[in-house]
């Protein structure tokens, strides 16, 4: 179905393959260099790693503490969580290998569209809305990037007629030599400045989504983030914001209230979608995604009501900006969840809304002194509880809401203090939410 992806398999065979990290989403990607007949090696910081499958392989493993030693080979992936300029893999530049990425070579090998799609929040959510968009326009659609699934190991069975929705994240970014055909940018903020050397670096890497598109190509930017709304595409530029609403319709289109999703930022992912696919689907497809659609896990997510207490998780709240966000979306008085692993983004703003959206402050995790000291700064600041962790909380949260209220899981912080992953640390909310349910009764 796809020649070019046939001969690229082909040219593997023989190839001397290095791959840097060995989890869920680079396993396919080990497989089929495998199946091509590449001799592949595998190098993770996890001396723990199950070896069986990489064994029966033939894959040579370099495990633990020097698991970067002398990496080399003809060709080396690099795995998303490595800065470009490591020097191992710079070291291997030097001799001689091509350094590349499982998203590089997807992008050079894709036969159809792709919907491209960063920012610093509203990422997942907005591809999620482009797919659907399109799925219900009637395209086949391959959905995946940062959201987890590799893509490069299913270029075989793509055509030209199909078209791909991909989330890019800035460590993704960072060394991309190409750009989507549809780019969106859903805003820009500070975040990930505890891997990033700057908010100058963080912007860049974002802004590289736009830096190889060519005259026939579109850029779908927020015009009302200062940030993205001073960018511009090398072809076709389109701004979303308010700009696009008029007595409560979007660009004359869909009513505000036809939204499922709670909260301004959900308005703009739709805009955004919106506007990325407009042309390449019906109205109609369009309309019927929106209606239909009603959020991502850990996006805000409704788990359940216990007591007349409402519980959400937005454990995908992994920086002030996103719980900032979230906060504004919801009415009334909410018990904020939040702490766990700064990435070096302050907390100040976050703490300027706690008085009027916050009733309990709950902390956890490393950052919880941090938290605690920014919020005491501010006047009339909400009563704060320390907790040990989020069952802690989940239970002092339980005690101290009444009637009407809104326990919120939104830590502004990454998970890897306590959990492997946010997905890991939403699920246990809702586990320790639904245990709450079952032991009180159903509402």
């Amino acid at each position: 179905m796809n020649p070019a992806f046939d001969i690229y398999i082909q040219s593997l065979a023989g190839r001397d393959v290095t791959v840097i990290g060995a989890g869920v989403s680079n396993s396919p990607l080990i497989r089929m260099l495998c199946s091509a007949g590449g001799r592949v090696t595998v190098r993770d910081r996890n001396p723990a790693l199950p070896r069986e499958e990489w064994d029966n392989l033939g894959v040579v493993l370099h495990l633990g503490e020097n698991y970067l030693d002398h990496v080399g080979g003809d060709v080396v992936f690099r795995t998303p969580g490595m800065r470009p300029d490591h020097p191992a893999l710079e070291s291997a530049r030097a001799g001689g290998s091509r350094v590349t990425s499982e998203m590089e070579e997807f992008f050079a090998l894709c036969p159809c569209p792709i919907f491209g799609v960063t920012g610093s929040d509203g990422k997942t959510t907005t591809t999620s809305l482009i797919a659907d968009m399109l799925a219900d326009g009637g395209r086949t659609v391959h959905m995946g990037g940062n959201i987890g699934t590799p893509l490069l190991t299913r270029v075989g069975e793509m055509s030209s007629l199909d078209a791909c929705a991909v989330e890019l994240s800035s460590f993704q970014l960072m060394d991309l030599t190409r750009s989507p055909h549809v780019a969106v940018i859903t805003n820009l903020s500070p975040n990930h400045l505890d891997w990033h050397r700057d908010m100058d670096e963080y912007t860049a890497a974002k802004r590289r989504l736009l830096d190889f598109q060519s005259a026939d190509d579109f850029a779908v930017l927020n015009g009302d983030n200062p940030a993205t709304a001073a960018l511009r595409g090398r072809g076709q530029t389109k701004y979303f914001g308010r700009h696009t609403l008029h007595d409560g319709v979007i660009d004359g289109l869909l009513p505000i209230s036809d939204i499922r999703l709670p909260g301004w930022y959900n308005v703009e992912n739709v805009m955004a979608a919106m506007t990325a696919v407009r042309g390449a689907v019906s109205d109609e497809a369009i309309l019927e995604t929106v209606r239909n659609f009603v959020g991502v896990e850990h996006r805000n997510q409704w788990v359940t009501t216990v007591g007349g207490v409402h519980y959400y998780n937005n454990s995908i709240g992994s920086s002030p900006s996103r719980t900032i966000a979230t906060l504004h979306a919801h009415v009334g008085q909410v018990l904020l969840i939040a702490g766990g692993r700064d990435k070096k983004v302050p907390f100040d703003k976050m703490a300027k809304l706690l008085p009027d959206h916050v009733k309990v402050l709950l902390l956890i995790g490393e950052s919880a002194s941090q938290i605690e000291a920014e919020a005491r700064r501010v006047p009339n600041c909400p009563p704060i509880v320390r907790c040990e962790g989020l069952a802690e909380a989940v239970t002092q949260a339980h005690k101290l809401a009444t009637l009407g209220d809104t326990v919120l899981l939104s830590p502004a912080c990454t998970a890897f203090d306590q959990y492997r992953n946010f997905e890991e640390r939403g699920r246990h909310f809702v586990e320790l939410v639904g245990a709450l349910h079952r032991s009180e009764g159903k509402d």
